[in-house]
């Protein structure tokens, strides 16, 4: 009896290993942190781009690649390429600045919260390895 249990649960692990390996071979795979931040208290949100988008329906860029000029939104204009941290500093510097981590949960959260999907929860997409 304990054999078959043994055997089942090695057979499980390995299953969850190869599941591992495949997720983590996808060329798209982010993990969504910055040299900002010199510590982490939770790991890094693992984000998958395009398989993200495309389940979601994304495909306006300037949605999460914005740019905003005197606090105001400049519709249509994308900050494709460009570092989250290049406009969003780890302390606030200006009023109208949003701090980088407060951007990253704010587009994120928001949206989920917004269409009733995806995770919510800290542990969500700050997964432990």
């Amino acid at each position: 009896m304990k054999q078959k249990i043994s055997l089942r649960l090695i057979f499980i692990l390995g299953l969850f290993c190869i599941y591992s390996v495949l997720c983590l071979a996808q060329e798209d795979m982010k993990f969504i942190k910055s040299p900002a931040f010199k510590t982490y208290q939770r790991p890094p949100a693992v984000f998958v781009h395009d398989k993200h988008n495309e389940k979601a329906g994304l495909y306006d860029c300037s949605i999460c690649h914005h740019v905003y000029e005197k606090g105001k939104l400049v519709e249509g204009a994308m900050s494709v390429g460009q570092s989250c941290s290049d406009c969003h500093k780890v302390k606030k510097t200006t009023a109208d600045m949003t701090p980088l981590m407060d951007a990253y949960h704010k587009q994120c959260i928001t949206c989920h919260k917004k269409r009733k999907k995806g995770p919510l929860a800290c542990g969500e997409c700050h997964v432990k390895k």
